[in-house]
Order: C-alpha cells, then structure tokens, then sequence
C-alpha cells in the first residue's frame, strides 16, 4: 500500500507500516528492546498506530520517557494525558492514600471523592453545566452523550465534521470521520450526517488561509433542510489544531437553539488547561448543553472520562445510561480531585498560556526561514506545524515523517497527525529550558530534512 492509499490512512498518528519506521528499528534499537518488540507483535493484536510497536519504555517523569537504553525523550506527544506531567507527585500520593482505605466502590453504593469531583468539575464548568456522570475513556462518554441526546430530543439524527475523532467504538467512528476507522468496518449508525471541518487551509469554500465562516453557515442550513437533527458533536478545537475563528461557535450555538438540535463539544484532549483555560469553549463564550472531558482527567496515571451536562438534561432516571464497572471508582476520582489542585495552585493555566505564545513565535520564525513550513497554529500548549511541498504547497507527509524520525533520533516526541502536521502537546508543567530544547530540535530537523529535500 502506497501513495493515495497510503495517505487516506493517516489520521491520528503515523503509521507503523512505515518503511521509516523499520529504518528507525534498525538503526536504533538494540538486541533486548527488540526482543521485547517482538514478543509485544506476538502477543497482542496487530493494529495501525500501534502494535507493532516503536519502542519499549522503562519510565516516564515530569515531561520526560526514557526507554530500554537509558535514552530520554522530551514527550510533546503523551496521548494529550499529561497535563501536570508523568508521575506528578500530588496525584502519586492521592492515588497511594485512597488505595489504602477505598480501591474499588461497588454498584449501589457511593464515595466520597467521586462526589467532590462531581462538585469540582460544575463548579469548574461554565453555565448551567451542572450534572455529571464518570465513564472510564473518552469514547464511552460520547457514547452516553448520543443516547442522553436521543431520549432528551426525541431524535436519532446526529451531525459531526469530516476529519474528527471522537473515539474508536462503532458509534464513535460513526460520528468521526476518518478512514482509518471508517474504511472496511461494514454498516454504520444510520443517521449520521457529516460536514466540513473549520479549516481554512483546506477549506472547500477557498477561504484561502483565512476562514470567513461559510463552514458554520453550512452547519445552520444543514440543520435546517434536515430538520430532524437532534445533537450537533464536534470538537471545540481539533487537536491537530485546527482553530476556529472567534464567531464560529457562536453561528453554530444559535443554529442549534433555532433548529431544536443540541451542542455537545468533545473537548477530550485539551480540556482542564492545555489551551489555556479549563474548558476550551470558555475561549469562545460559548456554553455547550454537554461537554466531554478526559485524557488528562486522569492526572496522568488513571483512564477517566467525564460527560458534564446541564441540569435540566436529567432526563433519564429510568434508564441506564452508563452503567459502567468502574463508573465511581475512588482511586481515579482521588487522582483527578489531585490533578485539577495541581493546575490550579501552580498556576498551570497561566504557563500554558505565555510558554504556548512563546513557543508560536519561535515556530513563526521557523516559518520564514524554512519554505516546507506551510502553517502555524495553536492555543496555549496545542500546538501544530503543517509541512508542505516547497513547489508546490500540497501536504507533504514524507517530509513530516522524516522530521518526525530525525526528531526522535535526538530525543524530542511529538505526534503526526492527518500525516503532515507536528503535532506538539507538552504537559502543563514544561519550562522555558525545555521547550527551547525541544524547539531547537525541531528546528534543527527542519533545516536538515530541508537541505536533503
């Protein structure tokens, strides 16, 4: 598989089939990492993004991997769960004192740190967001958002961007809108509508760079032909980043109130800080009827997923909604209770706010000096670089492989994304040294990648 083929398959991450990626395997692996390579593609299932794998890792602390060879990675990937860093020791020691008193709360029963997370996360959440229930990832969270949806509106009919990712269950693919997880699957929901995405590089429209909004005008009209619609989902942000302008959410919220559709925003990888604020909509003054948070809820250790809604969206007592085993559980509620007072007293949102400005103009300045910098963006710590052809300003995804390798090779990770974008989240917690080490590798690798064309 190569070529077309090849591209339509990148999505979420680059991809293991890679030729480079064997390259790396043989230039920099060594006999015991690859022996536990091997026996990882022996025992579990092979899948792209992921088994087979790049590398093995020993530990991980602060914003750093370090793997079987004793080598270390400054982590601007760390599946957008590291908001206060790998083993922050707030969260470490939450997690240690819960365990000894409560591990695990059976069905019918309660806890108490799950109910002050409940309490901090309305607190937190703008409006009249006021009604939570857990799940244990992301996915499963929209998932309980589609169904709340149906039995609050009376409608099966749902409406999501090309290109967005919501999670990888057969609803959530359903409502994506990537080959990777569409391609082969077989019948979907039925239902689910698509429409262009908020990005004005590749806009259908030829915004030309610079979006003027026919995208969110194409949501209302949508909304209103079909006019059985019952739940717009969409990334308030997408994390590769593509950043709507200011307005856009505010033409989309009015288009639901007007059509009787509901908004729910999947803020999954970059709420609680990474752009700056807690919830990334608050950037737009815009309020959701639902939100959906994860990743780093967590803190980093602990898979945990939230679907917060308004209060008069309880609408389903007798129902299951979720129902899941680990729905209340006490050690990831105590974890997350830690990580949301780590952002809060070290004032994390704040440095994600001026290292995120710092790093954009380091990166514009990238920009002019290398001709296959095609784009820059970014929100706080979500950051993205687009490659492109010199010649021709097409993606240039064997560029942004070749980077990404050079960059690995020197100790910096970061994630591909849609196969052209660098993708750079680091945690909350980085510092002024680390990010310009990490930049300096980054622009090292360009310059190399460049003059090797």
């Amino acid at each position: 598989m190569n070529g077309p083929d090849l591209d339509r398959l990148r999505s979420e991450g680059e991809l293991n089939i890679s030729p480079r990626r064997q390259a790396w395997h043989q230039e920099q692996v060594d006999a015991d990492t690859k022996y536990w390579l091997e026996e990882d593609a022996r025992y579990f299932l092979h899948q792209s993004l992921s088994t087979p794998c790049l590398d093995v890792l020993a530990r991980c602390d602060g914003a750093w991997l370090e793997d079987l060879q004793g080598r270390r990675f400054l982590d601007f990937h760390g599946n957008s769960v590291h908001q206060v860093g790998f083993g922050h020791p707030r969260v470490v020691q939450a997690i240690r004192e819960q365990m000894e008193t409560l591990p695990f709360c059976t069905r019918r029963y309660t806890n108490i740190p799950a109910i002050e997370l409940a309490r901090k996360l309305t607190e937190l959440a703008p409006g009249s967001l006021g009604k939570v229930l857990f799940a244990p990832g992301g996915t499963s969270a929209v998932g309980i958002a589609l169904k709340l949806a149906r039995m609050a509106t009376g409608r099966f009919k749902t409406l999501s961007m090309w290109d967005s990712f919501h999670g990888a269950s057969l609803d959530t693919i359903s409502l994506g809108g990537e080959a990777m997880f569409r391609q082969g699957i077989g019948p979907l929901l039925p239902g689910t509508e698509h429409v262009p995405p908020p990005d004005a590089q590749h806009c259908p429209w030829d915004c030309a760079g610079t979006c003027n909004l026919k995208c969110a005008e194409y949501v209302d009209y949508v909304l209103d032909k079909e006019g059985d619609i019952g739940v717009v989902v969409a990334e308030t942000v997408r994390s590769t980043p593509f950043i709507p302008p200011k307005d856009y959410w505010t033409i989309i919220r009015e288009a639901c109130d007007r059509h009787g559709a509901l908004l729910v925003l999947d803020e999954i990888p970059h709420c609680l800080g990474r752009t700056g604020r807690m919830f990334t909509c608050e950037h737009y003054d815009v309020v959701p009827d639902m939100v959906v948070i994860g990743k780093g809820l967590g803190g980093g250790i602990f898979p945990l997923a939230a679907l917060i809604v308004r209060e008069d969206l309880d609408v389903a007592p007798d129902r299951a909604l979720g129902h899941y085993t680990h729905e209340k559980n006490p050690v990831a509620c105590a974890a997350a209770l830690a990580a949301i007072e780590a952002i809060e007293e070290e004032r994390l949102l704040e440095n994600a706010r001026d290292l995120g400005d710092y790093a954009l103009e380091r990166m514009r300045a990238m920009r002019r000096e290398h001709p296959i910098v095609g784009d820059i963006r970014g929100l706080g710590l979500l950051m993205g670089m687009e490659l492109v052809d010199g010649t021709n300003g097409e993606r240039a995804t064997d560029l942004a492989e070749e980077v990404m390798y050079r960059a690995l090779a020197r100790g910096l990770s970061f994630k591909l994304t849609m196969g052209s974008i660098l993708t750079l989240t680091p945690p909350l917690t980085l510092t002024r040294d680390e990010m310009d080490q990490a930049l300096d590798i980054l622009d090292t690798c360009l310059t190399e990648v460049a003059s090797t064309g």
